[in-house]
């Protein structure tokens, strides 16, 4: 989304108009996804859409960018010919200086052989979301080279902002008295730093832009077990405005299955680290994500991660089908597993989460707790939805509040009344 939220920018700036609807449009942008099959699936099914409106002449030119033409620009532009414009992940920015030679009759392909380009400060980007959050990427890249993941060749290598440019853009943000939250994003967050071979620069920058957000909160999303610290702990524990909320993901348990996967971190981290934080952090969320059906994974090591699920009782979790994904180690590894097991493993973690989920939620009846208003749900008068620390903003549950005259984008004490499987249920006080 972010950089979508920033090629936006660039093309405001240099004079076009943003309509809601391709059609009519003099160009139809799209920025994809090519990390995993159903990203791809939906990427390609839009872009099909999009050549469709042009064969009809309702849009004139089509432009395709982002991680999907990275990866297969190639055979894209080999099989759609409606596309105009190809460019990659790094190269989105050109496109506001391309349109005019693309409306022209040309076309263009920019595809950087290796990703290179790293988002800062000096760029004026149009927020997606609602008003009072927005997304911060501190960091662009990847170098953990999971055995799995094809992020290291869509994205390029890690590639850290520096400090000073991040803390110019919080300034920006915060200038906006509407800003109630940001979210710390990067594909590994807590690698933050590690390219300049620095220490604990994670730690600092929070340290740096925790002053700047009195009153408000700031998220940390997409943290690595092999790259937690005790001071980064530690900060979380003392710092009142960073959310007692993390975003660790193991994708597995089996000591084996994380060997294969790369993950750096072996189970026995895993445990110490969970331990550690809900040591030091009363009433801590943490939100984990799990990947079913790795090559070679047996009913036993996926048992193992059953039973790991259920002593640790994540507060959120996400599971999703290994996804063999070409040019990636994995891909060639043997013992593929069939699909019809992947979903059958995948429904036995969402079930046992979801009766988790529910049990939590319980034990949440009658606490009161400081929501932020997201949005008029729009049914009756008086009806509301919100979010506590527990839930990241488009990927956890909401609260559905009933109060009066509530103002979007404020903090309200909200007594929960009611709960469900993922959601809550509760009054303003």
């Amino acid at each position: 989304m972010l950089d979508s939220e920033v090629l936006l920018g660039l093309l405001e700036k240099k004079g076009f108009k943003i309509i809601e609807e391709p059609e009519g449009a003099d160009a139809a942008i799209i920025n994809t996804c090519g990390f995993i099959k159903e990203a791809k699936q939906e990427s390609v099914d839009l872009i099909l859409q999009l050549a469709k409106l042009k064969k009809e002449r309702k849009i004139k030119k089509l432009v395709v960018s982002g991680c999907l033409s990275q990866r297969y620009a190639i055979e894209l532009t080999d099989e759609i010919d409606e596309i105009d414009g190809m460019f990659g992940s790094s190269d989105f920015t050109k496109i506001p200086d391309e349109i005019d030679k693309l409306l022209g009759g040309g076309k263009v392909k920019e595809v950087s052989e290796t990703p290179e380009f790293l988002y800062d400060h000096s760029y004026d980007r149009k927020l997606l979301t609602l008003e009072h959050f927005a997304y911060l990427k501190i960091q662009e890249g990847c170098s953990n080279k999971c055995s799995y993941c094809v992020i290291p060749a869509l994205k390029g290598a890690l590639r850290s902002r520096t400090i000073e440019s991040v803390v110019k853009e919080v300034q920006t943000l915060v200038s906006d008295p509407r800003l109630k939250e940001l979210v710390l994003i990067g594909q590994d967050t807590t690698s933050f730093g590690l390219d300049r071979a620095e220490k604990n620069v994670l730690v600092k920058l929070l340290k740096e832009i925790s002053p700047l957000m009195e009153g408000k909160w700031i998220r940390l999303l997409y943290t690595h077990p092999a790259h937690f610290t005790g001071e980064l702990i530690d900060i979380i524990k003392r710092t009142d405005n960073i959310c007692d909320y993390i975003d660790l993901p193991i994708q597995h348990i089996n000591d084996r299955i994380l060997r294969e996967m790369n993950r750096r971190a072996s189970k026995s981290d895993i445990i110490s680290i969970i331990s550690d934080l809900r040591t030091a952090i009363d009433d801590l969320i943490i939100r984990t994500s799990v990947i079913v059906g790795f090559p070679g994974e047996t009913e036993e090591e996926f048992n193992e991660l059953v039973d790991f699920i259920k002593e640790t009782k994540f507060d959120r979790l996400g599971a999703f089908l290994y996804s063999r994904e070409e040019g990636t180690p994995a891909y060639d590894f043997p013992d593929q597993v069939p699909e019809k097991v992947k979903q059958e493993r995948l429904d036995v973690i969402m079930k046992l989460q979801q009766e988790i989920s529910s049990e939590k939620n319980n034990a949440l009846v009658g606490k009161l707790l400081d929501v932020l208003i997201d949005e008029d749900e729009g049914s009756e008068p008086g009806k509301y939805t919100g979010r506590s620390y527990m839930d990241a903003p488009e990927v956890d549950g909401i609260i559905y509040v009933t109060g009066k005259d509530l103002k979007l984008g404020d903090f309200t004490k909200v007594r929960i009344t009611g709960s469900m499987e993922y959601d809550l249920v509760g009054e303003a006080i």
